[in-house]
Formats: structure tokens, C-alpha cells, sequence
């Protein structure tokens, strides 16, 4: 059982205080011109792992010196990486985007390190790295479907959005609002990859991949890098951009039968998602209405749409009509992945929306700024557990 008391005592102890990102549009470019040719990638892991984190060191007027952690993921190793940039850490490791800012928050509160520099990068488009099907590659989530005769996760999301049809009467026309808004946020967003407009009616014309989803609803597969850094909050307005507060965290997993589907199957992870949301709010002392922007894991649409009834902003059942009338766009009343998310801007494993959630709260988003952005919500929910993070403006 959680202990609000105690994760209380972790709230706005650790701000964010730099961020940096690669080129996602031309690292798209590059690397598919590079898979054309069979020459091999023009760049590795690392390359793209160093281009960020001196940019993150730059944004936040940072110097190698001042970082003692590292926490790394994708395709590098935390130990060559330091290798590479000359680091000597205190704290070390490798996890994913939440669980990576939750380990930060909790080695900086603990006293093992001060300021913790958390870096990502991939080369999954230039490599040609398949997701499903039989070459698919990674851990074994993307495959132990197979028994069933599901050979990707998409397959796993397709169906899992077929029972929320027949339970609830949902349609590919309500689910159509998602990768809408993800793909107009994306236009205003020089870094996304994919900027062409996308209607209602290119959606249902789309190609369905695994029915009843379309190819809008799989997230795209690209290259790049980010780095955090993030630091004792009582150093964080000492560095050149308004720091951004870690409010709450929750966790939990799901994974018994994962195998046979039934966290998925049963109640579209909502056990997880209530357990989750008591946690995260509870320790950031807000609720669902404090939330000015809700960013999800989307390397499928539905991620959305089955989060958003299990973290309470509507009632089970009535996600689709929720979603409808701009409600999840930029200038609704729950603007959603801002940048474009996985669908739009980059196939990050989340750590994109990290970036994203940052410019938001500094006020840094230009042309896709929200009005409001006082207290931002991420959660992610693939691979047997969901993380929700909920960071505040400085």
C-alpha cells in the first residue's frame, strides 16, 4: 500500500531545469534516405544521445561539470555515454521516460546525486527495426501475443478497441478526434515530422492495418535524441529557465496473465489507471480539474482514449462523445499532446512529451502556447505497468 504521507514529502523537491532535443524532421529524412541506399545509418545512438544533452546544457546554462547522474535509455548504455561526455557519476542507470524522472526525483531527494542529466535516443528508422510480425525485434512484449495469433502490439490495440465498440457503442469516427488533434498540433510544430493536414475523411479512406485500426492510429517509427536535466529544487531558479516542479508520481503494474490479455481485455487497464491516479493526485495535492493539459503514451491512438476514462475526466463508456467538438485540441478544454505526440511528432517511447510538457509550463511553445498551463499530467501505460508524472510551473 502507498504511503501518501511519505510521497508528500517528495512533492517540488526536484525541478527540471534543461531540455534538449534533436532535429526529429531531419533525422526522419536522413535516416530514410540512408534505409534507401542499404548503406547504414549516417549516425549511431550516441551521436544523437551527445546532440542533446549539449543542447539541453545549453538551454539550461549547464556545464558538464555540474551534472553528477546519469540515467539513459534506448540504444545506449549509460556507461559508454559518460564515457564519451567525461562524466564520473554518482548516480547511474537505464529506464524509460517516467519511471527515468521518478528514479531522478528520488536519487536527488535521497542525496545520491544533485543534478541528474536523463538522455534518450533511437535509431530504430535507420536500422529498419520492425515492431511486429516475424523479424520483429525488442523485448519480448512485442511477441507474446503470438499464442493468440497476435504478432504486434497493434494487434493487441485493435482488438482491445473492438470490445470497447461492442460494450460501449464507440466508433472510428469518435476515435478519428485523436489522431486529428495530434496532427494540428504537429502543424504548428517546425520539429514534427509529419505536417500535412489530416480531415475526418482521410482517416476512414486511410488503410487499415489491423481492423478496426487505421495507419493514423499507429504512431510513427523515427530517429532522434533527448536529454532532462533535472536538480534540487533549491537550486533550480539558479540556472538561466524558470524551473519546472515534479508534483506528483505513481506507479503501478499489471502483470499477471499479461501474456493471456486479460489487463488489457478486462477493463482496458483501468484497475491500474484508479490505482495510478489516487497516487499521483493525492501527492500532488490536485485533482482532474487542476489538470490544464493531458499528455499520454501514444504509439496507438487508443492510449488516449482508455486512459482518459481511467484517470477519471469522464465517466467509463462515454470517452468517445467526450473527445468529440475540439474538446482535446490545442484550444479545447483538454488540450492533448501539443506537440503531436508519437502519432505526429516523434516516435520518442514518450520522452518527447517530457520536452513538450517543459515548453508549456516555461511558456515556451510559440505558436501552439497554451492559455492556461499551470499544471500538466503525463502518463504512460504500455508493457504491463502505467507512470503518471504531474509537473508544475515554476
Amino acid at each position: 500500500m502507498f504511503d501518501l504521507r511519505r510521497m508528500r514529502q517528495l512533492r517540488d523537491k526536484v525541478a527540471i531545469v534543461g531540455i534538449g532535443e534533436t532535429d526529429y524532421a531531419e533525422d526522419y529524412r536522413r535516416a530514410g534516405a540512408t534505409t534507401q541506399r542499404g548503406s547504414g545509418a549516417p549516425y549511431d545512438g550516441y551521436d544523437l544521445a551527445v546532440k542533446a544533452f549539449k543542447r539541453a546544457l545549453e538551454d539550461g546554462g549547464l556545464k558538464i561539470e555540474d551534472i553528477d547522474g546519469v540515467i539513459t535509455s534506448g540504444d545506449i548504455n549509460y556507461g559508454r555515454f559518460c564515457e564519451i561526455v567525461g562524466i564520473d557519476p554518482r548516480w547511474a542507470g537505464d529506464e524509460d521516460a517516467p519511471r527515468g524522472v521518478a528514479m531522478a526525483a528520488f536519487a536527488i531527494s535521497m542525496g545520491f546525486a544533485d543534478t541528474i542529466a536523463l538522455v534518450k535516443s533511437t535509431v530504430q528508422r535507420a536500422e529498419g527495426r520492425q515492431f511486429g510480425g516475424p523479424q520483429a525485434s525488442g523485448p519480448l512484449s512485442y511477441t507474446y501475443f503470438s499464442p493468440w495469433g497476435f504478432n504486434s502490439q497493434g494487434a493487441l490495440y485493435a482488438m482491445t478497441f473492438r470490445r470497447h465498440m461492442l460494450k460501449y457503442g464507440t466508433t472510428s469516427e469518435q476515435l478519428a478526434a485523436i489522431p486529428i488533434a495530434f496532427r494540428k498540433a504537429a502543424m504548428l510544430n517546425d520539429n514534427a515530422v509529419m505536417q500535412r493536414p489530416l480531415t475526418k475523411a482521410d482517416y476512414l479512406e486511410s488503410r487499415l492495418i489491423v481492423e478496426p485500426l487505421h495507419i493514423y492510429d499507429y504512431c510513427i517509427i523515427n530517429d532522434g535524441g533527448v536529454a532532462l536535466i533535472l536538480t534540487r529544487a533549491d537550486r533550480a531558479k539558479n540556472f538561466k529557465k524558470p524551473p519546472v516542479y515534479v508534483s506528483g508520481i505513481g506507479r503501478s503494474e499489471m502483470n499477471r496473465e499479461s501474456t493471456q490479455l486479460r489487463p488489457r481485455m478486462d477493463d482496458f487497464y483501468h484497475s491500474s489507471h484508479r490505482e495510478v491516479a489516487k497516487q499521483v493526485y493525492g501527492m500532488a495535492g490536485v485533482t482532474q480539474k487542476d489538470i490544464d493539459s493531458y499528455h499520454t503514451y501514444d504509439s496507438f491512438s487508443v492510449h488516449l482514449l482508455f486512459s482518459l476514462e481511467g484517470f477519471g475526466f469522464c465517466k467509463e463508456g462515454e470517452v468517445g462523445d467526450f473527445i468529440q467538438g475540439g474538446r482535446i485540441e490545442l484550444d479545447g478544454e483538454l488540450p492533448c499532446n501539443t506537440s503531436g505526440g508519437m502519432l505526429s511528432e516523434s516516435y520518442m517511447q514518450g520522452w518527447n512529451h517530457q520536452i513538450e510538457i517543459v515548453r508549456q509550463l516555461r511558456g515556451e511553445a510559440r505558436k501552439r502556447q497554451l492559455k492556461k498551463a499551470d499544471y500538466i499530467q503525463y502518463v504512460g501505460d504500455a508493457g504491463g505497468n502505467c507512470v503518471s508524472v504531474i509537473y508544475r510551473k515554476g
